[in-house]
């Protein structure tokens, strides 16, 4: 089986590799927003998209060789042209999705939105050469080389596994990162453990197992939500725009990062050990932007308890289930294993005994106690069992 597998790892360029590295990601960022612009203008006047792939590219060519956008040519073709594949990927999505719509596989708030403008002012931009032929990568010298950057030294962490298909530059706040795209076939995996675990994610307990683990939440965010909002409050203070102001939001992106990082390391571990130690994973299937959404209301009909539902909203997207959930299911496709995905609704109101199911069975967040049998026990514990048997039953 073919296996495709991103390395990623941190640049050291010089200040001049940096500033052309800033200029081609704005150079890639305005070829898809005016790529964008026209294909708008064109739906508003004939209802759908014209300009395809091949037609932006001479379009591309000609803004090349005007005058007013002349600086483009600073930047190597092929990270333009890959931006209007970009593009031309999320128009291919949004069509999909649509598609399935009306085949009636997904429902409309399932619907792909269209492509949407990049800001200039983000934390996060990048550029991709996806030509081989174009780059060259020396791990014994802990360097690579890129067009129109030359050599740039990076910190070498890890063996690069694979023939590789293309590389991606790109820049998360103050750091320059490169992701290295491999391609390579390996043998189709079988699974050391024959075991089978249901998953229940929570808030209280990030994970409990059906086998009686129970994995603590780490609740990266609000470890550091007082240092954020002391640098937001002294964000706020700044003139916007002036060069305090840019400052003060640097160190807002960098609480950011430091967040998500350490989130980020978590979930790896946590599924990694999972992935290891159960050939077949069990989880509900969550729609967490449902679960997550604002209780505000509108002026004519406000909502009730939002400060409330917005600490849920907080804790519930600081767990980041669909990340742990997009893992675990790579790796265990690596390893040879399987994630099942089961219906959520009542999973902590069943019975595992009798199979009662009622809402008075849970009495509170923890005490799970069937007014049927008398079962008693965590609702966390129950609602683990209750994954297990029905993606049992699924299998």
């Amino acid at each position: 089986m073919k296996r495709l597998q991103a390395f990623r790892f941190e640049l050291k360029p010089n200040g001049e590799q940096e500033r052309k590295m800033r200029r081609f990601a704005g150079a890639a960022r305005f070829v898809f927003n005016r790529a964008l612009a026209v294909q708008n203008e064109e739906r508003q006047k004939t209802g759908q998209k014209q300009s395809g792939y091949g037609a932006l590219c001479r379009m591309l060519t000609a803004w090349r060789n005007d005058p007013k956008t002349a600086w483009l040519w600073e930047a190597p073709v092929h990270t333009t042209q890959q931006a209007l594949r970009n593009l031309e990927a999320a128009w291919s999505r949004r069509f999909d999705s649509l598609q399935k719509l009306k085949r009636g596989e997904i429902k409309p708030d399932e619907v792909i939105e269209p492509p949407k403008f990049k800001k200039k002012q983000r934390s996060r931009e990048s550029f991709r050469y996806p030509d081989p032929g174009q780059f060259r990568v020396e791990q014994g010298n802990n360097r690579l080389f890129l067009p129109k950057l030359g050599w740039i030294g990076y910190r070498n962490s890890r063996e690069i596994e694979g023939e590789i298909a293309n590389i991606t530059v790109l820049r998360d706040g103050s750091k320059w990162y490169v992701s290295i795209q491999t391609e390579r076939e390996v043998e189709k995996p079988v699974h050391r453990s024959g075991s089978i675990v249901g998953i229940d994610l929570g808030v209280v307990r990030f994970a409990t197992l059906s086998s009686g683990e129970v994995i603590e939440p780490l609740n990266s965010l609000k470890e550091k939500q007082v240092r954020l909002k002391r640098y937001q409050r002294i964000m706020a203070r700044r003139v916007k725009g002036s060069r305090n102001w840019h400052k003060a939001k640097a160190r807002v992106n960098c609480a950011h990062r430091k967040i998500a990082n350490i989130r980020n390391d978590f979930l790896h571990k946590t599924t990694t050990a999972i992935s290891k130690s159960h050939a077949i994973a069990v989880i509900e299937e969550l729609e967490v932007w449902k679960m997550s959404r604002s209780a505000a209301g509108t002026k004519e009909n406000p909502g009730r308890n939002v400060k409330q539902k917005s600490g849920l909203n907080r804790a519930i997207l600081d767990q980041a289930w669909s990340e742990f959930r997009r893992q675990l299911e790579y790796k265990q496709q690596w390893r040879g294993g399987r994630v099942v995905l089961v219906p959520s609704q009542c999973t902590s109101q069943q019975c595992p005994r009798c199979h009662h199911t009622s809402p008075c069975n849970r009495q509170t967040q923890a005490l799970f106690c069937c007014v049927s049998c008398g079962y008693t026990g965590n609702a966390d514990d129950v609602a683990s069992i209750n994954i297990l048997s029905r993606g049992s039953e699924l299998l």
